[in-house]
């Protein structure tokens, strides 16, 4: 069995290249893709601390309830990336731009 600090390793590195993604790019399709990836990251601790979690106390955990809580957040990050990318496309038709730092469309 592969231990639990590996899932948590690879997890992290998701998380940082994604935190990185977002503090680094302006385009808003890369923000985008980097937000998912931190949204997977935390599928895997999700589905690595149940796993780890039903194996030390298989009476206090359901079968799917770690499976349940990445369907889960795999369902509101799809609703995020149609949204998002509704948003984006409705920007990029207005301004020809979908440079995260012009977008100023709220400012007075």
């Amino acid at each position: 069995m592969i231990p639990l600090s590996w899932y948590l390793l690879v997890a992290a590195l998701l998380f940082s290249i994604g935190l990185y993604g977002v503090m680094a790019r302006r385009n808003a399709v890369a923000i985008l893709m980097s937000v998912e990836l931190m949204l997977n990251a935390v599928n895997i601790n999700l589905i690595a601390f149940w796993r780890y979690g039903s194996v030390l106390s298989p009476a206090t955990d359901t079968p799917t309830t770690g499976w349940a809580w990445a369907i889960f957040v795999l369902t509101v990050a799809a609703a995020e990336a149609a949204v998002g990318l509704a948003l984006i496309i409705s920007v990029y038709r207005r301004r020809d731009s979908v440079i995260a730092e012009e977008l100023d469309l709220l400012k007075n």
